[in-house]
């Protein structure tokens, strides 16, 4: 199953490398990643595919150092981040 996120991070050089390492150890595949950076904010929209419950995903997200907000574009379900 699909599902897209909105993903919203402090800009830094590690973060996306961090952001793909979430993805591919909690067993999610990445459809597609666009992303734009504005003032050192990073704005991501990804979608990903796994037979996985999406909140696996969504809470190791969580848990990334940098994340301001996580939203899964579906339900626009704010997830809390830690800043």
């Amino acid at each position: 199953m699909n599902n897209t996120l909105t993903i919203e991070a402090m800009h830094s050089p590690e973060f996306l490398e961090r952001l793909l390492r979430v993805c591919r150890h909690r067993g999610f595949a990445i459809v597609t990643i666009n992303a734009t950076t504005k003032q050192q904010v990073t704005h991501i929209e990804l979608t990903v595919s796994s037979d996985h419950e999406i909140a696996l995903l969504t809470k190791q997200l969580d848990k990334v150092i940098g994340i301001l907000k996580v939203t899964l574009s579906a339900s626009n379900e704010d997830i809390k981040a830690s800043a």
